[in-house]
């Protein structure tokens, strides 16, 4: 099954942000499913290394079949807070601490195995034939369905392919953070057949004070007859290497408008005049 072109992003459902209970995530959980959106994204560090367990208990509420969705979730990143009392933020990918935390995310979520790992940031002293080996275990085993990290470098992802495939890289684009475009990262993979996926997508647009930026998606707002956040969706799904979007929003409202970006076919024109605005400046 294809991961929707729109990803609905946890984080912000639980402690970190709007601190659902379980019914309440069901209903979320609801409103993407019902709206095209059948892919959601985790972290095993998500509210203090609870959002997965509050979203197991409202997906078991939602009804829906575990094989009509699709479950990403992340982990590395060692993160100090109640339920991990250490000193220092850091990064584990022993092999170990892997397979742990795969085991979690699937107890957590109620799930016998994910459909896609990421390491959720690179690590200065990772060892990739570990993390290889590791990740050939997880798939051999079932536990999960395929590979990928987010962050990462175009050199960082080229270390790691020469051992196993990358499917995915998790990345910080939206109209406002547009240097993926530029710096090769989003070349390489096309060139390896690596689907971006990206995290903020809004950007600081909702806190810009870019009068030009904000005018002008305003226009096309009008010419399109949409809503902001669908002008910077579209304006994104607009890239050829078929990025995925990965929503923030904890409203209905908005998890429902966002899955119309996908109707809307900006213009060629309207793509450059965004971007020549977040840019200040003409194209060279």
């Amino acid at each position: 099954m294809s991961l929707s072109r729109i990803i609905s992003g946890t984080m912000n459902w639980g402690s970190w942000g709007a601190n659902y209970s379980s019914t309440e995530i069901s209903e979320l959980i609801k409103c993407a499913y019902e709206n095209g959106i059948n892919t959601f994204d985790h972290a095993d560090i998500y509210g203090g290394y609870t959002t997965e367990e509050a979203f197991g208990e409202g997906f078991k509420l939602s009804g829906i079949d575990r094989k009509e969705v699709i479950f990403i979730s992340k982990c590395g990143i060692m993160y100090p807070c109640e339920k991990l009392k250490i000193d220092v933020k850091h990064y584990d990918y022993s092999r170990s601490h892997i397979i742990k935390s795969v085991e979690n995310s699937l107890k957590n979520l109620n799930t016998n195995y994910l459909d896609c790992l990421l390491l959720h940031r690179p690590s200065p002293i990772m060892d990739i034939h570990e993390i290889s080996d590791t990740i050939d275990y997880l798939i051999d085993k079932k536990m999960i369905k395929s590979f990928g990290v987010s962050n990462f470098t175009v050199s960082q992802m080229s270390l790691l392919e020469k051992y196993i495939k990358v499917s995915y890289n998790q990345i910080n684009f939206s109209l406002t953070n547009y240097e993926p475009m530029f710096d090769g990262t989003l070349d390489y993979m096309q060139i390896n057949n690596i689907k971006p996926m990206a995290y903020s997508p809004l950007g600081n647009y909702f806190t810009s004070n870019n009068k030009t930026l904000l005018d002008k998606v305003k226009k096309m707002c009008l010419k399109y007859s949409c809503h902001e956040d669908e002008v910077l969706l579209s304006w994104i799904l607009r890239h050829n290497s078929g990025i995925l979007p990965v929503i923030g929003s904890s409203k209905e409202e908005r998890i429902a408008r966002s899955s119309k970006a996908e109707k809307i076919n900006i213009e060629l024109i309207d793509w450059f005049e965004l971007l020549e605005a977040s840019m200040g400046k003409r194209l060279p």
